[in-house]
């Protein structure tokens, strides 16, 4: 049960992050550099500390810092690239998406291997 909520603590955390720093992307660019508009956002990043528990609950009960570290980039490539399409409407180049796949890979090998 405590490797489940750790999961979900490592992709909580990180949705969280990807979310504030793609936000304050945009709308930083919108304002034209209104340091204002990024408090919101650091506030809103603060909750990182997911991540810290975490990879501590992680490693407590899975005793292999790597299988953490696989699980934090799966969170990051499946997480970043749904809430980048879905605040900027915008598609991957044929790159990215080749990269993106040999991310998703590398981290399943990480995980499974």
């Amino acid at each position: 049960m405590l490797k489940i909520v750790a999961v979900a603590a490592i992709f909580l955390g990180e949705a969280l992050s990807i979310f504030a720093e793609l936000i304050a992307s945009r709308q930083f660019g919108k304002a034209g550099g209104d340091l204002a508009m990024l408090l919101p956002m650091f506030l809103l990043i603060s909750f990182g500390i997911l991540l810290v528990f975490g990879y501590a609950l992680g490693y407590m009960h899975l005793k292999n810092i790597w299988i953490i570290v696989a699980i934090s980039v799966g969170a990051i490539l499946v997480v970043e690239p749904i809430l980048t399409l879905l605040l900027f409407r915008d598609v991957p180049t044929a790159g990215s998406l080749i990269g993106l796949m040999f991310g998703a890979m590398g981290a399943l090998a990480a995980i499974f291997l």
